[in-house]
């Protein structure tokens, strides 16, 4: 049976290439919304987190109608650091359209997102958007995919993938970079005509691949996944299990099947194949597992996720403040939650230590792990967080550490102090061409020459540079590289800051809080610009006397502090540091906060 009423599509992109933008359009002109009805921007965009930061974390689903078919939309995030989120959705879907920033062109996650798609054999429609830029490269662009596409060794049939031109924005498509379009039309006909309807048989015994979980407090967890082939209802017996029988098959039954309708979910009787559904009601149901009909149980293979790549350790928070701010602070509370999240997240490894207390969690990057960290620290825990680590591999017996593949744009005068910064990292150039007054350089570079370079690279760039990374292959270690170049001011004693005793410090390097902030012994209150640490007394008060002079008596004058967000944080602490998150503050600390011990410790390292 082919269901020509019906086609699923995944939109996959670089980040800010515009995917959220055009599935707004897409639902308003699909009639997803009433004509008066008050819809905000990047209304697929649910999270606070995805708000704020203006990017995709979590792959979403919608749907649109357009003559009489059903098209079901899954927009995907485009970091590099949540593709194990787009890996998994592309299970569900027999088509992509594949978004091009009209001015970037394809960019390194451009790369990464296409490879899975021509693996699985997927139907593509390339979208170049943004075409309303005034920097807008349409001629080169199509080369740019072409190249890309050949590349990636795309078959004859890709490599023949239709083109449109469209602006997310202003809502319209086009199939001529000549002619501006007046709606998205082109694009819902293109979707029609080239990518294939589903198939499958709707008599067959039920086989249903779980590719995503949904969980909530109220119904526990939700599979969410497309129907291969049979019917399934509610109430039905079925039996569970995985391709690689890492459990064995159990019975369940399906409590409700709900599918997409615009923005939210209708519960329904039946689902036939081809529907991407979600399932409540089957216990410990897991990402990969297949959904059978009780009686013929037949396990799909599942796509391999790719590795993680960085580890932190989190554990329990035990500064002089723990407790104070957090709802969540035992380890207990901390192993819940961990565990939890890999339930829902495919790509986050965690598991225990020797300490009771901590416990080793590794994602695709820095950001990945960051974005773990802010969500928890919302929802009220408190922690403390390790130095970012890459993870090695042995491969044929040579210790291999991940490579990255670096893509930086900048103006032409800032191409020397790039090229120095990568020369220290390790990194190695390996194509370098200008765009009009820019440059577009590519490295390959260690994963771990890449912690702490961003604010580096925007200092350098005078805030014009943007790069973006994706991980490339393993590759053999590549020797010692700096992690920073700088020290850190410790704080001397546990009290509040004044501004007398910040206003002597500010001195000696560029500090992170103001007056009036609560501070311990051993934590981090700046940067010195010497290698060294400084230990600095931000708690002195000025002697009183009874002896007046002029000029002494003046305000003292304080520079504004840096405020330092997550990211910064976990840019900046070295090997012998950690971070403090709770839901109020990030505090960066010594691991070991007494200065005369920290001291000794370090005076029998060097000796």
């Amino acid at each position: 049976m082919v269901r020509n009423d019906l086609r699923n599509i995944a939109i996959i992109a670089h980040v800010d290439h515009g995917k959220t933008t055009l599935v707004d359009e897409m639902l308003k002109q699909g009639g997803a919304f009433r004509e008066n009805q008050e819809v905000e921007e990047r209304v697929m965009d649910s999270n606070d987190i995805e708000r704020e930061r203006g990017i995709t974390i979590l792959a979403k689903n919608t749907s649109v109608s357009y003559n009489g078919v059903k098209i079901n939309i899954i927009d995907t995030p485009g970091h590099a650091d949540f593709g194990g989120e787009v890996e998994r959705v592309l299970e569900m879907v027999d088509g992509v359209l594949l978004l091009v920033d009209a001015a970037e062109g394809c960019m390194p996650q451009t790369r990464f997102v296409l490879s899975k798609a021509l693996e699985m054999g997927l139907k593509i429609i390339v979208v170049v958007n943004k075409i309303d830029r005034p920097d807008a490269r349409l001629d080169e662009i199509g080369d740019e995919v072409l190249e890309l596409l050949l590349d990636l060794d795309a078959s004859d049939e890709q490599l023949e993938s239709p083109v449109l031109f469209c602006s997310g924005r202003e809502g319209t498509a086009s199939l001529s970079q000549y002619e501006a379009g007046t709606d998205l039309k082109p694009l819902f006909d293109t979707i029609l005509d080239y990518i294939p309807a589903p198939e499958g048989d709707d008599t067959a015994p039920l086989q249903m691949l779980i590719s995503s979980i949904d969980y909530n407090d109220y119904v526990g967890r939700t599979g969410i996944g497309r129907i291969q082939r049979g019917t399934i209802k509610v109430n039905q017996p079925v039996v569970v299990g995985d391709y690689h029988e890492t459990k064995k098959p159990y019975n369940s039954k399906i409590v409700t099947v709900s599918q997409i309708e615009g923005l939210g979910r209708t519960a329904v009787d039946e689902a036939k194949v081809g529907d991407i559904v979600w399932l409540s009601g089957i216990e410990n149901i897991t990402i990969g597992d297949t959904i059978c009909a009780a009686d013929n149980f037949e396990p799909l293979p599942f796509v391999k996720i790719s590795e993680p790549t960085v580890e932190m350790t989190f554990s329990v928070n035990d500064s002089p403040f723990a407790g104070r701010e957090g709802k969540f602070v035992t380890s207990r509370q901390l192993r819940e939650r961990l565990y939890k999240e890999t339930l829902r997240d495919v790509s986050l490894r965690v598991s225990d230590t020797e300490s009771t207390d901590s416990f080793r969690v590794a994602g695709r990057g820095e950001m990945h792990l960051s974005i773990l960290i802010e969500n928890m620290r919302r929802e009220g825990y408190e922690m403390g967080v390790s130095t970012p680590k890459v993870l090695m591999k042995e491969i044929d017996g040579v210790q291999c550490e991940p490579v990255e593949r670096l893509v930086v744009d900048v103006p032409e005068d800032c191409v020397g102090s790039v090229m120095e910064k990568m020369g220290t990292r390790k990194g190695e150039m390996t194509s370098m061409h200008p765009q009009g007054s820019r440059m577009r350089i590519e490295f390959l570079v260690p994963s771990r020459g890449l912690f702490g370079y961003k604010s580096e690279f925007l200092t350098d760039t005078k805030g014009e540079g943007i790069m973006s990374s994706v991980l490339d292959s393993y590759q053999p270690y590549k020797g010692e590289i700096p992690r920073r170049n700088t020290g850190s001011l410790v704080c001397f004693e546990t009290g509040e800051a004044v501004t007398y005793g910040l206003y002597n410090a500010q001195e000696r390097g560029s500090l992170f809080i103001g007056a009036g902030v609560p501070v311990y012994e051993g934590m981090v209150i700046g940067a010195s610009p010497k290698v060294e640490d400084l230990v600095v007394n931000v708690c002195k008060k000025k002697h009183l006397t009874n002896t007046r002079a002029s000029g002494s008596d003046d305000a003292l004058r304080l520079v504004p502090p840096r405020i330092m967000s997550l990211e910064d944080c976990l840019e900046f602490i070295a090997d012998d540091e950690m971070l403090e998150v709770t839901p109020k503050s990030i505090r960066i600390r010594k691991r070991i906060l007494d200065n005369a011990v920290r001291a000794k410790t370090r005076a029998k390292e060097k000796a």
